[in-house]
């Protein structure tokens, strides 16, 4: 695949490296332990955190805690209704919601967090591209809270994250090298990426696909540099709506 000169402007107005106007707003929720809605553009997730009491069947002896996900899309989120996922038939959502415990986990040491389930539950309330990558972004601001207020009542010594996690997505799109892909980019995209990462540079997972088209090492590097570098500014936002600092 070619890889022609970068336009100076996306039809949206941004630059190839320009990700969309991000927004994490925290504590929204008057119930929850956690919460935050992630905007991402036209994108907007509203992530919540619920501690119980108790562990899985199958994590209960091992003297550590659990952190899960669940991922919804409201019917209205997109520009046509969609019918809502019920236990049983939940296959791109059980997926997502896969994507966002593994990379919580990442950055929460359980052994650390006591026999308690940390539940995120990232409901899409608008999408236009990215919601996965805004759950994820989202839900470790409201974990973040979830954890501050354990140890606050005095229920944890410390907090038990060893970091930030945060994910973005990125593209070819008509042979050039996007960040942050909304959904008109993302639906054209030649190929396709999500990337999660931690706020010091470390990868968490890859999400690639060739969609209409192959790339090369260099062309996979170009799309792990945007990312990358996308990620390091959500990490900032994080860590200025949450005050967290390693």
């Amino acid at each position: 695949m070619s890889n022609p000169t970068l336009p100076e402007r996306r039809p949206s107005g941004r630059a190839a490296d320009e990700m969309r106007p991000v927004t994490l707003t925290p504590g929204v929720m008057k119930n929850a332990a956690g919460s935050c809605l992630a905007e991402f553009g036209d994108t907007r997730v509203l992530c919540s955190a619920s501690v119980e009491e108790g562990v899985p069947a199958w994590r209960k002896g091992a003297h550590a805690g659990w952190v899960t996900a669940e991922y919804a899309m409201l019917p209205a989120a997109g520009n046509r209704r969609t019918p809502r996922e019920y236990r049983g038939r939940k296959g791109r959502s059980m997926e997502i919601e896969r994507l966002i415990g593994r990379s919580l986990r990442s950055v929460c040491r359980l052994d650390r967090l006591g026999e308690v389930t940390i539940t995120l539950d990232c409901d899409v309330i608008q999408a236009d591209g990215g919601t996965r990558t805004a759950s994820i972004t989202g839900a470790w601001v409201a974990l973040h809270q979830a954890l501050m207020g354990m140890v606050e009542k005095g229920r944890l010594p410390r907090l038990p994250l060893t970091g930030q996690v945060a994910a973005v997505s990125a593209g070819f799109v008509d042979g050039i090298a996007l960040l942050d892909l909304d959904y008109p980019e993302d639906s054209n995209a030649e190929v396709d990426l999500n990337l999660v990462g931690t706020g010091d540079g470390r990868i968490v997972e890859v999400q690639g696909t060739g969609e209409r088209a192959t790339i090369d090492r260099a062309q996979l590097d170009k799309l792990l540099d945007l990312s990358q570098a996308g990620i390091a500014r959500l990490a900032r936002l994080q860590s200025e709506v949450t005050g967290y600092r390693l």
